[in-house]
């Protein structure tokens, strides 16, 4: 005999609790949208309004001066067929979008990486919750994002800052965690207080694992261009959902190696490598 399960109407609460947030909310997120949008258009203006090569110089230069000739040389020959290929315009924008939202992903995840270090009722509440947003369909949180910011680049960076935080607090946390206990109790003998202790002992030692946190939240938000592309976010996005739209694989494996290109950058940028080591 099949037992009856009354329906759980879970997603008109979500739909009465989205209409509250706008309509408490509502100026609010405006302002973010605002504030987002032109950080984005800033950004994008000093990555465009230089010629490529320039631009190219500066960013070999980083390399170079971070890492090692190698990287600077690969980024030159990487980003010169990124110009032939004709998504110069496009991967700067998606190159604007990346830094934006990893960067707001790194100030939130940091800190409640701390936290949870920290607290263990802390870490016992964040850690299902970073479960839930890494195991949670991306483009579930396209939706609201859709619904709160409307179409354009800021829904996509929204759900991208959402979807690439959750490695920064997990990495943060381990590392802060795998500190030598010994060596933060000397801290402790000499009086040092907590919070000297975290930023001259806990944090350089954990400083490797940390970046390696930043490293994922990068490569997660790389993997977001084309989801946030669906949302009007142009750049590289833009261009694989007009090739699918299109049935243009030409134009998808264009887009597609430029974000490559910069993805394979960005990762040996922030990767915590010595040059030593690479040279």
């Amino acid at each position: 005999m099949e037992i009856p399960v009354p329906r759980i109407p879970l997603g008109d609460w979500v739909e009465v609790a989205l209409d509250w947030i706008l309509a408490v909310l509502g100026g609010i997120f405006t302002f973010i949208r605002t504030i987002l949008v032109q950080a984005y258009e800033l950004l994008l203006w000093a990555l465009t309004t230089p010629e490529w090569w320039m631009v190219t110089i500066v960013l070999a230069g980083l390399g170079w001066w971070l890492r090692s000739w190698q990287l600077a040389l690969g980024t030159v020959i990487g980003f010169i067929l990124i110009v032939g290929v004709n998504q110069w315009a496009n991967a700067m924008s998606t190159l604007a979008l990346v830094a934006i939202a990893t960067l707001i992903a790194i100030i939130i995840a940091i800190p409640l990486g701390i936290l949870a270090a920290k607290s263990q009722a802390a870490s016992k509440i964040l850690r299902p919750l970073m479960d839930f947003i890494q195991t949670m369909p991306p483009m579930v949180y396209l939706i609201p994002a859709l619904v709160i910011f409307r179409v354009g680049v800021v829904p996509g960076m929204v759900a991208t800052v959402i979807f690439a935080m959750a490695p920064g607090v997990r990495f943060t946390e381990l590392g802060i965690r795998g500190v030598d206990s010994e060596v933060v109790e000397a801290g402790k003998a000499f009086g040092s207080p907590p919070g000297k202790i975290l930023r001259q002992i806990q944090l350089p030692l954990a400083l490797p694992t940390i970046m390696a946190g930043v490293n994922q939240v990068i490569m997660l938000s790389l993997s977001m261009v084309v989801i946030a592309g669906m949302v009007g976010a142009g750049g590289l996005g833009g261009e694989v959902v007009a090739s699918l739209n299109r049935i243009n694989a030409g134009l998808g494996f264009e887009a597609g190696l430029a974000v490559v290109i910069l993805a394979m950058y960005l990762d040996r940028l922030t990767s915590m490598q010595s040059k030593s080591k690479l040279r």
